[in-house]
């Protein structure tokens, strides 16, 4: 079972999750990283660009998912690195500092709240985020083409490349695509026609969307909303 709520950090979501026993979950592309807690142990999930299945027994999950592009400056580390991947945190990070927060974590009868207390912690030690980023995916999620939104931003093409690789793990085309996902499955969810939702979302039209869908997520778009 799924649970999240807005988090004290600006932007950032708390979630917690037990999978499925029959294995069958995945975690779609969100242009979000996440600071993970599980097991005793903390982890980072990198920014995806196709479902990343959820498997193993039905235990316990916590995290912090940041908002798009803002964890890597609060990481240390651009976000191309890790790129798909599941982190231990003390790959990243000094290992004896790791132990320690893992150690203040573990503490805590929440890991939510301690996984929590760590991220305010650690953006209250870190400049704030590139505020050009968040415009870009404001743009970018309100449908802007990437050319326009570069011209807006004053942006040269390969700036703005290179700037989306380490702030959100590739590029601007890439995350455009994933962001129109995301309000896709958003409006579907909600009960619109699926030919609706596609227009309203920037497809061509519902064939268009029915191929991003799966190309991105490995599955259709009628099995993601049954499956919740």
């Amino acid at each position: 079972m799924y649970r999240e709520r807005a988090s004290r950090l600006t932007g950032a979501v708390v979630w917690t999750n037990t999978p499925s026993p029959d294995g069958q979950g995945a975690v779609l592309p969100d242009g979000c990283m996440d600071l993970l807690w599980h097991d005793g142990r903390l982890l980072v999930a990198g920014p995806d660009t196709h479902a990343h299945p959820t498997t193993g027994p039905p235990t316990v999950w916590a995290g912090v998912r940041f908002a798009p592009g803002t964890a890597p400056a609060l990481l240390g580390v651009p976000a191309h690195e890790l790129r798909d991947r599941r982190v231990d945190l003390a790959d990243l990070w000094p290992a004896a500092a790791v132990r320690r927060l893992t150690a203040r974590v573990n503490a805590v009868e929440d890991p939510v709240r301690g996984l929590e207390e760590l991220a305010l912690r650690r953006a209250a030690e870190t400049a704030p985020p590139d505020p050009l980023l968040g415009r870009l995916v404001a743009a970018l999620d309100a449908g802007r083409p990437v050319s326009a939104t570069a011209d807006e931003l004053g942006l040269g093409a390969r700036q703005l490349h290179r700037r989306s690789l380490a702030a959100f793990g590739y590029g601007p085309k890439t995350l455009a695509r994933i962001l129109r996902l995301r309000r896709a499955l958003d409006l579907a969810r909600s009960g619109l026609p699926f030919a609706e939702t596609a227009v309203r979302t920037g497809y061509a039209d519902q064939p268009h969307m029915a191929r991003d869908v799966k190309q991105l997520t490995g599955r259709a778009l009628g099995d993601l909303l049954a499956r919740g």
